[in-house]
């Protein structure tokens, strides 16, 4: 069905694959496209709950096509900056966890798509950056917004400005990445963290990735309102009542996302 990426699902896990081997995973607007399109359906099927993200090879995303982006006019950039942040905002809002296996490089886009995901679980190979200011052009799918957010006003200027390629475990340090494993770990630790969540209560989870999300922009008292709102909410769930009564009768909860 689709050109550039792969797309299965298994045991209630999504698994997105970028697959531009050739061109270490670029990404051009036929990726994109099929991106926005796979992370849509996923959105509307109730049988995914948790979605695994990563590159086939040996990177992950190396960056977006240079060779489609070299010959640009102003207007046309312009359109592709906002198409793939159109994409990568949609993936961030999207109710469903988005978990992105880093299994090599992710610099430029593939960073900036990286960061779009919940959290990133990186091989001992991957390697990030954001080397844009040396072909000549800024960030353009979020990178200068999401990055500081995620490592600090300070430290994505440094990363930024001077294009620096960093290791996983430097993005540990700095908060890029939540997790290193060794290569050959990678999926499986994904796939446990994917079993952990897809165990829980999704339409809860949702709502905590919700809050999260919302709140970050918010003043504290502003965000506890929102959650106590979700938390309030909950309460009117089948899954509230089954957790809950899973918990006192000791056994495992059987949730419906209702």
């Amino acid at each position: 069905m689709y050109q550039t990426i792969k797309y299965e699902v298994k045991n209630k896990v999504g698994y997105v694959t970028i697959n531009r081997p050739e061109a270490l995973n670029a990404l051009n607007k036929t990726v994109l496209e099929e991106l926005f399109d796979v992370f849509g359906r996923i959105e509307e099927d109730d049988d995914v709950l948790v979605v695994i993200l990563t590159g086939e090879g040996r990177s992950f995303v190396a960056g977006a096509d240079i060779a489609q982006m070299s010959s640009l006019t102003v207007a046309e950039a312009r359109q592709f900056g906002a198409y793939g942040q159109k994409v990568m905002n949609f993936m961030e809002k999207m109710e469903k966890p988005i978990i992105a296996a880093v299994n090599g490089f992710a610099l430029g886009g593939g960073c900036e798509l990286s960061m779009a995901c919940d959290f990133r679980i990186a091989s001992a190979k991957a390697k990030f950056g954001q080397p844009e200011v040396g072909l000549g052009i800024t960030p353009g799918f979020g990178g200068t917004q999401r990055l500081s957010k995620l490592v600090g006003k300070g430290m994505a200027k440094y990363l930024i400005l001077t294009a620096d390629t960093i290791s996983a475990e430097e993005a540990l340090r700095i908060g890029l990445v939540e997790k290193v494993v060794a290569p050959e770990e990678l999926m499986t630790t994904c796939e446990d963290i994917a079993a952990k969540i897809a165990a829980k209560a999704p339409i809860v989870v949702a709502m905590s990735k919700t809050c999260i999300n919302k709140g970050y922009h918010l003043d504290l008292f502003s965000g506890s309102a929102l959650e106590a709102e979700a938390f309030g909410g909950c309460f009117g769930t089948e899954d509230q009542k089954e957790g809950m009564r899973a918990f006192l009768e000791k056994r495992p909860a059987t949730f419906k996302n209702k």
